[in-house]
C-alpha cells in the first residue's frame, strides 16, 4: 500500500516539477525578458541546491527540515 501511494505521489510531483523547470527555462528567452547573469545564476544555484538536498534525503532515507523558498538576493 505504501509503495502504491509513493508511486502515485512521486509520478505526480515529478511531472509537476519537470513542467515548472521547463517554465523556468522559458525565462531564458532574452527577446521576452531582461535579466542579469547574476539573477540567472541565483535561479540555477537554488534549483541545484534543492536537487542536492533531495539526493541526500533518498540516500539517507531521513526526512529533512523545511527549505526556504527562493527569492532574489
Amino acid at each position: 500500500m505504501k509503495d502504491k501511494k509513493f508511486r502515485e505521489l512521486a509520478k505526480s510531483r515529478t511531472n509537476k516539477t519537470l513542467k515548472c523547470i521547463k517554465l523556468i527555462g522559458n525565462l531564458a528567452n532574452k527577446s521576452h525578458y531582461e535579466y542579469s547573469n547574476d539573477e540567472a545564476d541565483q535561479i540555477i544555484n537554488a534549483i541545484e541546491k534543492e536537487v542536492r538536498v533531495i539526493k541526500q534525503k533518498f540516500r539517507n532515507s531521513k526526512s529533512g527540515r523545511e527549505r526556504d523558498e527562493f527569492d532574489f538576493k
